[in-house]
């Protein structure tokens, strides 16, 4: 089963780098996730709660809007986040963390969101109190974000005021969970934002990229387990999502936004 997933798999990233194999890929994301994650038997992602195993490849081929609306574990593996304090231009669908596993999503934070708010804690964020899980190390991880951030008061005004983290609901205009439905999702102040769908973007036409957030909030996010959507192709600059595995896989491919 490993030899399909890697038959999948990309070659190479979008930043150029080594890949890890998938059994690599696939053991970094059972060690991001130690609170739910028991390990993996064949083609399943066993859980410690005794749970029934997840799939991790559903054997389906599936185009990149597919993918979108209903990826497996494999599916949002496959491409490589870059890392750094760089823009580079995104290629078109490259769009690392937007493929998601619902199914995962929901075994690692809650079926529904009285399950997710049950798990919600308070964050203190530049004089606002968000709520955000404290499943998986995400609250842990945003607390340290923040106090490295809080050393660098010329970037306060893009942090906030923030606009939200908990809300169950499906990506707009997708058929896909968004992450903020598991409290493990953050949007900065909307002043500094672009967004492909707001700049005129369609399926199909995504405009001219633009960024405004300075590239040293996203370095010090993804420091500690976030992705940001200014990376994506259909790209959300104020959007910032706690994904320890796509960091890790990251880390392991030497993969860098500053090529």
């Amino acid at each position: 089963m490993l030899a399909a997933i890697a038959a999948c798999l990309l070659a190479v990233s979008a930043a150029g780098a080594a890949e890890p194999d998938p059994a690599s890929r696939l053991k970094l994301l059972v060690e991001a996730y130690p609170e739910s994650l028991a390990g993996i038997e064949g083609n399943r992602l066993v859980f410690k709660d005794g749970g029934p195993p997840l799939d991790i490849d559903d054997g389906r081929t599936k185009d990149h809007q597919t993918a979108l609306a209903n990826g497996d574990v494999e599916d949002s593996l496959q491409q490589i986040y870059p890392l750094g304090a760089c823009e580079a231009k995104p290629e078109v669908d490259f769009d690392p963390g937007r493929i998601r596993s619902d199914p995962l999503m929901m075994r690692l934070y809650g079926q529904s969101a009285k399950a997710v708010q049950a798990d919600l804690v308070p964050v203190k964020w530049f004089g606002e109190t968000l709520r955000v899980t404290k499943r998986q190390g995400a609250a842990v991880a945003l607390e340290t974000v923040r106090d490295e951030l809080a050393a660098k008061p010329e970037l306060k005004r893009y942090l906030t005021p923030s606009a939200g983290t908990f809300n169950w609901r499906k990506v707009s205009g997708a058929q896909n969970m968004s992450v903020h439905s598991f409290g493990a999702a953050l949007d900065l102040n909307t002043k500094f934002a672009d967004y492909w769908v707001w700049s005129g973007g369609k399926p199909g036409k995504v405009p001219k990229y633009a960024n405004k957030y300075p590239l040293e909030i996203i370095a010090i996010f993804e420091k500690h387990g976030f992705v940001w959507g200014g990376r994506w192709y259909h790209y959300d600059t104020m959007h910032f999502e706690y994904r320890p595995e796509l960091i890790a896989i990251a880390k392991a491919a030497g993969a860098s936004a500053c090529r």
